[in-house]
């Protein structure tokens, strides 16, 4: 194929990249991908104008950059040919081998099945790259880079679609890229993301590192000198490089703001990096830093001898110098270098590639196989990525001297069943350096825990240590021991609960039709019969907070389906508006107010009451107060039709309670303000107390824009320390 001028010219420009890479590369395969890319592209354009084909080009050159082999390019080129054009899989096949066709199909998304909703489909799709990353790592690699050029063009897109690709980005793309220890990707997927989520935080970040940034130059240019002269002095003959680095924005607006640590608080914004050759030489560096600085306690970290899961390994201190300013330094191989800045990708062979034939990389990637199991069990594969590829890691030891590493925030319960399930089963206490410590106790990195068992028949976890546990592996194994260990027990538990969720939504039926509905329920939660469904509640293995609305669903349906048309259905439509937004049907000239028992939100599902001598009152769809049934209702013709108006609302802020459940820890309410008062959210009540377990329950209620905004409150709030469940409770 003969490419036009303009195409040829940026096939060599990444011909000339691939030959900087050094090593062996197909470039007549790289070629006909490059080929077929632009071919079956070719009149589709990009929402920023330009030509499709420029995407994955782009994407192809950032895969070289990371110095993958050429399956991974063509791949790369070819990435979104079966999803946006009319080539199908097997093409890809026959042309560029089994390899390239496995990677591609990894990368793309599920499209063209139905799903309920679009949080639905992203799992699905997430679900099917983990699957194929664990036959070929490419694909995740692949992907990330696809994801990054996508973020760096996202300006291009409508604001809401920014927000939840920046957002996606954030709890999905950026912790996978984070544990496969690609830096660079991690870095700029964060940065991106928080610049769209929360642009006034990050230019305030951006502010306060170049007010200093004269200062840190300065300062910095002297110390340099001084450390290079003194390891050429005392340590002749040995090779060292030595860099400058400022921690990135999103490292340091996690500090900031979740955290909550002001800007000198943070004593790892500069650092110097000291690479050179040997582990011996790092070690003899370290101490003479030590003699030429002041270390700061505790802020020692030896990440060579326990690598992080990522495969990360440095010496990490941090010192204060003649001018005051603490900073860290960094000190690793010029190997332990290389695999920093590319993670998996720099272990990548130009000939062998990487698979699972490889039992050290296998190793590496158990991870994958461990959110797949949780998956299956929690049913919430992004919650599972944001937790269990926590930025952030702690590294506690057994008294044998074995590092365990888990996600910040664990407790003495995801060490024990880190150590091995029966462990974790038969554990009655735990020792944390020698001393008795509460089951909630949150590990420290360094500390000694030694955990206490019982071989006595009969014993097993609590039900409360669902709420302690954070990693969805300790969750996933006590689930599990209920599943086999107490099924009777789980039968009365679930039933009792479905029992009560199904009064509180005020979901009645007769008999035998609610022996059917259940039945069908059960049907569709892939359960054997009703039993199994109980069952399945009562071990956790079905959430009722997910499964409830779309019980109510169904039950409305089928009510609907066996009564006649509601006096609502056949009134004559007119329509008043009030200064809320809310528009109701059927009345004219008439008060209008929101209800206080739910306090719908825009963006709720509302119905309206006809009070008497007070106008119409808007509840929530869903509110306890609202029958299931309006034609059943003791006054059907009271209850009327509104809806929110599409046009902009009048009032300014709606208020909503929140219940927030959550470890009982010290700074846990100021984290809850701190975090409301960042985000500009006015708070009018607040209310805390303790509960059983070493728990607490905070109730808040704040001012909010609507549904959205609410949303994005709550998911703020999940993400703090300790914080188990945040929900909207009615007033």
């Amino acid at each position: 194929m003969v490419l036009e001028p303009k195409y040829e010219k940026n096939f060599e420009h990444l011909e000339s990249l691939i030959k900087q890479q050094g090593g062996e590369y197909d470039l007549d395969l790289i070629r006909r991908a490059f080929e077929l890319c632009v071919d079956a592209h070719k009149g589709q354009y990009r929402k920023s104008k330009e030509e499709f084909y420029f995407h994955p080009f782009s994407v192809a050159k950032i895969i070289v950059g990371l110095g993958m082999d050429s399956e991974s390019i063509a791949a790369a080129l070819l990435h979104d040919v079966v999803e946006d054009t009319d080539i199908e899989l097997e093409q890809i096949k026959s042309m560029f081998g089994a390899d390239v066709a496995l990677i591609v199909d990894g990368v793309t998304k599920i499209g063209r099945i139905q799903y309920i909703s679009r949080e639905q489909q992203q799992a699905e799709s997430l679900r099917k790259m983990l699957i194929a990353m664990g036959k070929d790592i490419r694909v995740i690699i692949i992907k990330l880079a696809d994801r990054l050029h996508n973020m760096r063009t996202i300006d291009s897109m409508p604001d809401q679609k920014q927000r939840d690709k920046a957002l996606e980005t954030i709890e999905v793309y950026a912790p996978i890229a984070h544990r496969l220890g690609i830096r660079p990707i991690k870095d700029e997927l964060e940065d991106l993301a928080i610049k769209h989520l929360d642009p006034i935080a990050y230019h305030e970040i951006e502010g306060l590192l170049s007010a200093k940034q004269d200062f840190r130059e300065s300062t910095f240019k002297i110390i340099r000198e001084r450390i290079e002269e003194r390891l050429k002095n005392d340590m002749p003959g040995v090779n060292f490089v030595l860099q400058s680095r400022v921690k990135s924005v999103p490292g340091i607006y996690r500090k900031m703001f979740v955290q909550g640590k002001d800007f000198d608080e943070i004593y790892d914004v500069y650092a110097l990096r000291i690479i050179t050759d040997t582990v011996n030489d790092c070690y003899n560096v370290l101490g003479i830093m030590h003699d030429m600085f002041r270390p700061i306690p505790n802020r020692f970290k030896d990440y060579i001898s326990t690598p992080k899961p990522n495969m990360y390994q440095s010496l990490h201190t941090t010192v204060i110098g003649r001018q005051a300013v603490p900073f860290e330094i960094q000190i690793r191989t010029f190997e332990m270098h290389h695999t920093a800045e590319l993670g998996i990708a720099a272990h990548w062979k130009y000939k062998e590639g990487i698979t699972t034939t490889n039992k050290r990389m296998e190793d590496r990637l158990s991870w994958i196989r461990q959110i797949l199991e949780a998956e299956e069990d929690t049913g919430d594969l992004i919650r599972t990525i944001k937790i269990d590829l926590s930025q952030e890691d702690v590294f506690a030891v057994t008294p044998k001297g074995d590092v365990i590493n888990l996600p910040v925030g664990s407790t003495v319960i995801d060490f024990a069943f880190a150590i091995h399930s029966a462990v974790g089963v038969k554990m009655i206490g735990a020792k944390v350096d020698g001393k008795i410590v509460q089951i909630n106790h949150v590990i420290k990195t360094g500390e000694v825990i030694e955990i206490l068992t019982t071989n006595a028949a009969g014993h097993g976890p609590s039900r409360d240590w669902l709420n302690i546990a954070v990693t969805s592996s300790a969750k996933a194994k006590i689930r599990s021991w209920f599943k086999k260990e107490r099924r009777e027990e789980n039968i009365e538990t679930g039933r009792t609960a479905l029992e009560a969720e199904l009064r509180r939504n005020s979901i009645v039926l007769p008999e035998k039709e609610m022996k059917e509905f259940l039945e069908e329920v059960a049907r569709k939660q892939k359960c054997a019969n009703v039993d199994e469904l109980y069952a399945a509640i009562g071990y956790g293995g079905i959430f009722l907070e997910k499964l409830v609305p779309k019980l109510k669903e169904d039950a409305q349906k089928l009510v609907k389906a066996a009564t006649p048309p509601t006096v609502e259905e056949y009134i004559q439509k007119h329509t008043v508006r009030s200064p809320e937004g809310v528009i109701v049907e059927g009345i004219e000239n008439c008060l209008v107010k929101l209800s206080k028992c739910c306090a719908p939100l825009p963006g709720d599902p509302i119905i309206g009451f006809i009070t008497r001598g007070h106008g119409v009152s808007v509840h929530k769809r869903d509110c306890v107060n609202v029958p299931v049934n309006i034609a059943n209702a003791a006054e059907p013709n009271r209850w009327i039709k509104s809806y929110w108006a599409d046009s902009e609302i009048e009032r300014s802020s709606f208020t909503a309670s929140l219940q927030i459940t959550a470890l009982d820890r010290d700074g846990l309410l100021a984290d809850v303000t701190n975090l409301l008062f960042n985000m500009h959210v006015n708070l009018h009540a607040v209310n805390a107390r303790a509960v059983k377990g070493g728990n607490c329950l905070i109730s808040v209620t704040v001012a909010t824009e609507g549904l959205e905004h609410l949303k994005s409150i709550i998911e703020r709030l999940r993400k703090l320390s300790g914080v188990y469940t945040v929900e909207r409770v009615n007033r």
